[in-house]
């Protein structure tokens, strides 16, 4: 096909695509309607006997693509994490490590905000929801904290953070759709993540705790009139049963992956059930429960395969029309080598995160640039976790955030927007401190997949 007429249907295609999405429909629905509309484009243009891959530009083609792509066992894990997380949020789980966490660092100052950041990390590494972990601290830690005298931005910004670490730290479902869509297996991703997610973490207890020490007035430690008293032996009593039900389910879903002992379908299913037995435990389980959550789950895993399916049509009819060419060609137009191509893409999709959600950058982006990294000997795997803390930014930046909508959402009354704005500017900035550590050590992420899995990976 005249490369003239690839850009020409290519640039078309996107200005489409932007308008469309600029009017308030849904996006799932935008991206279908503009790849049907172009593929019956490309299908007049083979009628009108113009040069174009018609081997590409078929309807049936098409078809063919999304089956494929609703078929992919890939993503069977998703809709298990999805229930796994959602069941979790019900267990009472996060009640009491706050509880305990809260005695336990009560006499530091920003020891509560350290206490929200370690539940943080903690259910991260078991749910995987960022809506669930940012309403339930938002629900249970932020009154607590304003109530103990913390400034209103310092307390929303750790809220907000310490709920979007689980995008990152497996199990992941952001990871798995970026598995599917880097031809990366569920596995080495949620390996090459731990690291990561760990240095991410680190980064934003050292900021808490060098605040908290040079600024007092951020985070005042907690009055001793309103401290729960009791005995060491108590407190780590309470610690143990706190921790230890949520870490073992940690343990037998991720250990089970890492070591090769399940795939991460049979340990989604592990972590699913586990998840349940623990909400019995807790005895927070219950038909009515049992009914919500099945629909929570439903709903989260259709809106996603909903945008998946029709991100995948967009993807293969934008490549049959030409597109990889033309990107490819604006690629290396760039004056700089394989970095330079990395930082640019980063910048694009840490630009494109204050008007669009990770689900779509992650299905628009990602097809589109596969081939490009590959071409130029990028390591897909350190290029998908860049990807992936750069894509965390988008929960937190304006105006379109989730993590802020959901706090807001269930914020004391006096929060305002604007201390949301305010308060999550200093993790945005770890965020992308993060970014550059990972680009400039890309041994943090490469060395544990190949210390587990060796060569094979």
């Amino acid at each position: 096909m005249d490369l003239d007429l690839s850009v020409l249907l290519v640039l078309l295609m996107f200005a489409s695509f932007i308008a469309l999405l600029l009017s308030g429909y849904p996006v799932a629905f935008v991206l279908a309607g503009v790849a049907l509309a172009f593929a019956l484009l490309g299908e007049v243009l083979n009628a009108a006997s113009v040069e174009v891959d018609a081997d590409l530009m078929t309807i049936g083609l098409l078809i063919e693509r999304l089956y494929g792509t609703m078929s992919s066992y890939s993503l069977v894990p998703l809709p298990l994490f999805v229930f796994m997380g959602h069941m979790l949020d019900r267990s009472g789980v996060a009640v009491a490590l706050l509880r305990s966490m809260q005695t336990a660092l009560g006499r530091v100052p920003g020891g509560l905000a350290l206490a929200v950041m370690a539940i943080g990390v903690v259910l991260a590494a078991s749910t995987g929801i960022i809506g669930a972990s940012v309403a339930l601290l938002g629900t249970l830690a932020l009154p607590a904290m304003l109530d103990d005298g913390y400034q209103t931005e310092f307390a929303v910004g750790t809220v907000a953070a310490a709920g979007c670490l689980g995008i990152l730290i497996p199990p992941s479902i952001m990871l798995v759709l970026m598995a599917d869509q880097m031809r990366l297996s569920v596995g080495d991703l949620f390996v090459g993540a731990v690291i990561p997610g760990l240095v991410l973490a680190a980064l934003y207890f050292l900021y808490i705790v060098v605040f908290s020490a040079l600024r007092p007035e951020l985070a005042p430690p907690v009055p001793r009139e309103q401290r729960r008293e009791v005995s060491p032996l108590r407190l780590a009593a309470e610690l143990a049963r706190a921790l230890v039900p949520p870490v073992f389910l940690i343990f037998a879903v991720l250990g089970s992956i890492f070591f090769g002992i399940a795939s991460p379908s049979e340990a989604a299913g592990v972590g699913a059930a586990g998840a349940t037995l623990l909400a019995l435990w807790n005895r927070s389980l219950d038909l009515r429960t049992l009914a919500e959550v099945s629909r929570r789950t439903a709903r989260t895993t259709s809106f996603i395969f909903a945008i998946l399916m029709g991100a995948s049509g967009f993807a293969a009819v934008l490549r049959g029309l030409g597109g990889d060419p033309v990107i490819e060609s604006a690629i290396a137009a760039l004056p700089f080598g394989p970095s330079g191509v990395v930082l640019s893409l980063m910048l694009l999709v840490f630009l494109l995160g204050f008007f669009l959600d990770w689900i779509e950058i992650t299905l628009i982006v990602l097809p589109l640039v596969y081939p490009i990294t590959r071409s130029l000997g990028i390591d897909p795997l350190w290029f998908t976790l860049l990807m992936a803390v750069c894509l965390q930014t988008s929960f937190l930046t304006p105006p379109v955030g989730p993590a802020l909508f959901y706090l807001q959402g269930v914020a004391p009354p006096g929060v305002e927007l604007d201390h949301l704005y305010r308060g999550v500017i200093p993790f945005v900035l770890l965020q992308l401190l993060g970014i550059a550590i990972l680009f400039l050590f890309p041994d943090l992420v490469t060395w544990l997949p190949e210390l587990m899995y060796g060569s094979s990976r």
